[in-house]
């Protein structure tokens, strides 16, 4: 029996298995524009414990940022379904979009802020909106 795979073809499946889950080019400009602010934060860290892992978190702010990739995760803008194996793909775009959902729901239903940007946006803009939320939740400047 001759297994048939998800991928069109062997170039395609090298170039798939080769993405990464942490780590993306956007995730680390980001995390070296916070770190230059002074910032630190935990990496590739679950937040509520268990399998939803945020990209980036500042346990003591409760804040959990999530950098999506435009093909993984079915970006409005960039998102573009391939012609190969479309239903497949549209079936795994659509899972991650429905996963995405139902990790900020539950993450902000204990508490914490999320925040989800996308990877064609500008490293340096979202490491403003990041310090922004950084000094709104850091526990020194709650009321008592």
């Amino acid at each position: 029996m001759v297994e048939t795979s998800w991928a069109s073809s062997e170039g395609v499946r090298r170039s798939m298995v080769a993405n990464r889950g942490r780590d993306t080019g956007p995730e680390l400009a980001v995390r070296r524009i916070l770190h230059a602010k002074g910032l630190r934060y935990r990496v590739d860290f679950a937040p509520l414990g268990g399998r939803r892992r945020a990209d980036i978190v500042f346990t003591r702010q409760r804040i959990a940022i999530f950098i999506d990739g435009c093909f993984w995760h079915g970006c409005p803008d960039h998102y573009t379904a391939p012609v190969r194996n479309g239903e497949f793909w549209a079936d795994k775009v659509r899972s991650n979009m429905t996963r995405d959902t139902e990790t900020t729901a539950s993450i902000s239903a204990a508490g914490w802020a999320v925040l989800r940007f996308w990877e064609h946006e500008s490293a340096p803009d979202i490491c403003d909106r990041i310090v922004e939320s950084v000094e709104r939740h850091s526990p020194a400047r709650r009321p008592s």
